[in-house]
């Protein structure tokens, strides 16, 4: 199994943001053998938000190895053309070490702040990723749809031949958004807090035929399980305060949240992701909630060597 590490980019505490804070974050997860470095996105959220394109790009020259990757960018708030041009030219900088990681979104905060109906993102996401494809170098044809087109739009600088940005979906498991990664997507992004170890494998399995019915080896398919909030922990009290902490900001119940995420003692923590490990789950992408240098390195130091 594989290790991400989400960059902090939500404010849960009251505290400045700054560039240094972010680099040392970044440069500190490839060190303890993070492979990759995530960033969500959301124009307006329950607590403030960094920029996701932005902050990835100010953190590039704190790796050297680590993949990049939007879990989940939103190419339907965002424009696809102007989300193809930030990922090519951090594709760029980066000497094309990033992967676009793409969903429709479920905040409504974020529709309404770009005057796009919420009811619209699903049939807009089809054809924002569609144009992705093409714009980003993985459909040479261009796409015109009701919303959009990549007719006539060449967005240069590109990233080197051969090495273009791979898409890869999100779903939280549903039918008709697992169709749309077999389809569309060179793989598939769950969601931790909408997925347990059996709803995951049975989705899996699901997508596994519906990739066959395209004709895709679904062997060969990657997976990821991005936003899995953690705080390793032996305090009950401690872990009772943080999980209400992440439950008021996923506006989730606190229930939920002790069930799905890994909060708690690092025994309790290991035991989740060795369940999601043998549902099938390739990659976890871990979110410290708070403490984050500290975290990253209990998680390296409990976590990766029970799960090996």
């Amino acid at each position: 199994m594989r290790f991400g590490a989400h960059l902090p980019l939500a404010l849960l505490r009251d505290r400045e943001a700054s560039v240094s804070e972010l680099t040392e974050y970044a440069a500190l997860a490839e060190k303890l053998g993070f492979d990759i470095l995530a960033a969500n996105d959301h124009l307006v959220f329950t607590r403030p938000y960094l920029d996701s394109l932005t902050s990835l790009a100010a953190v590039v020259s704190a790796t050297r190895a680590m993949t990049l990757m939007t879990t989940i960018a939103l190419p339907v708030v965002r424009g696809p053309v102007q989300l193809a041009k930030a990922v090519s030219t951090l594709a760029t900088l980066s000497q094309g070490r990033v992967i676009a990681g793409v969903g429709p979104g479920s905040h409504r905060g974020d529709y309404e702040a770009v005057n796009i109906h919420f009811d619209e993102r699903c049939p807009r996401f089809e054809e924002s990723v569609r144009a992705l494809r093409h714009l980003l170098g993985a459909t040479p044809e261009a796409f015109t749809g009701r919303f959009y087109r990549t007719t006539d739009i060449d967005l240069e600088p590109k990233p080197a031949p051969g090495a273009r940005v791979a898409i890869w979906v999100g779903s939280w498991g549903s039918d008709a958004g697992l169709r749309r990664v077999a389809r569309l997507a060179d793989g598939w992004l769950a969601s931790a807090y909408n997925t347990d170890p059996k709803t995951f494998a049975e989705a899996r399995v699901r997508l596994d035929d519906y990739l066959v019915g395209c004709g895709r080896s679904a062997a060969e398919f990657p997976n990821a399980i991005a936003t899995m909030f953690f705080h390793i922990t032996d305090s009950r009290q401690e872990a009772a305060r943080v999980c209400s902490l992440v439950a008021a900001f996923l506006n989730r119940s606190e229930e939920l949240i002790r069930e799905s995420l890994l909060i708690g003692s690092w025994e309790e923590a290991a035991a989740k992701v060795a369940a999601f490990r043998d549902a099938g789950a390739q990659t976890l992408l871990m979110w410290p909630v708070e403490d984050e240098l500290e975290q990253l390195e209990k998680f390296q130091r409990f976590i990766m060597p029970a799960v090996a």
